[in-house]
């Protein structure tokens, strides 16, 4: 940038009476001025060829990808869980950024050719073949709730074809949905969903309703279903566990669902107008714990 002419210089078109010696003291003589105003000029010159030192963020573990200072790699398995399953997650863009998300340390519990993040909101057969083939497969199942969608533990009982891969969303409830049902893809494999009344552990972001899980969680639970080993829910849930602990005790609140707070007449914010988000709301209200 360069710097303005400050009023009063030579170059001010507008004239002025002449003022008094009285008047003038105190004030700049315009030669002096000038010379100031260039001597600014050059000050600010030099400080533009100063070199600019990039933002130094904290080193990430390679591993976790937490700061090295908070890594987590302790509460992870020595070794990469063995697993027959593979595992994709199609994620949001918006949870690539967020410091507490789960993905990360799923994906660093399991094998690298086992489990693969997909980031996106649009999928197609051009822009993603191996995604495309993978959802053509008989054997493929995606993992969102609805009532179209099987019980998981019940379905791989009675399927001909036991199922080799599962694709979980990963994002916001509102987010996920938006992927579901914006790309035909994902409704080519066979819709499944978890039934079980265990609460989330995910204790430090708020989820609608006590049932839902983060991505982490549902991954557990529908991978140790489909390898028949309750210890691979165990052990993909000792860093979470790990992490919501450690947030804690630095200042975090546990985070209530929202049919919680509801239900309890705690719910901070006034209800909404909008009748689509009222009805939810009341939806939340009136469920029935199973």
């Amino acid at each position: 940038m360069e710097p303005q002419t400050p009023a009063g210089t030579p170059g001010d078109p507008v004239a002025r009476p002449p003022e008094d010696e009285g008047r003038r003291e105190g004030r700049t003589a315009p030669a002096e001025a000038s010379l100031g105003a260039a001597a600014d000029g050059a000050c600010a010159d030099a400080l533009w060829e100063l070199p600019v030192e990039p933002a130094q963020r904290r080193p990430q573990c390679s591993r976790c990808s937490r700061p090295q200072k908070v890594c987590l790699c302790p509460f992870l398995p020595l070794h990469p869980l063995h697993i027959s399953t593979h595992l994709y997650i199609i994620q949001h863009p918006a949870e690539e950024s967020k410091v507490l998300r789960t993905v990360p340390l799923l994906a660093a519990c399991l094998p690298q050719d086992k489990c693969k993040v997909k980031i996106g909101r649009r999928f197609s057969e051009e822009r993603d073949p191996e995604l495309s083939n993978v959802c053509r497969k008989s054997d493929t199942l995606i993992l969102y709730p609805g009532a179209e969608a099987a019980n998981l533990e019940e379905f791989i009982l009675d399927s001909p074809t036991y199922p080799s891969t599962i694709i979980i969303i990963d994002g916001t409830w509102s987010q996920a949905k938006d992927i579901f049902y914006k790309n035909s893809l994902f409704r080519l494999p066979k819709q499944v969903q978890l039934k079980t009344s265990i609460s989330s552990q995910y204790v430090i972001r708020t989820q609608p309703t006590n049932r839902c899980l983060s991505t982490l969680e549902c991954a557990a639970a529908a991978l140790s279903i489909l390898e028949k080993n309750n210890y691979i829910q165990e052990t993909l849930l000792r860093p979470l566990q790990a992490l919501c602990s450690f947030q804690l005790q630095h200042g975090a609140q546990i985070r209530l669902s929202k049919e919680h707070l509801l239900k309890n007449g705690l719910y901070p914010k006034p209800m909404p107008k909008n009748k689509r988000k009222l009805r939810k709301m009341e939806l939340l209200m009136n469920s029935v714990k199973i």
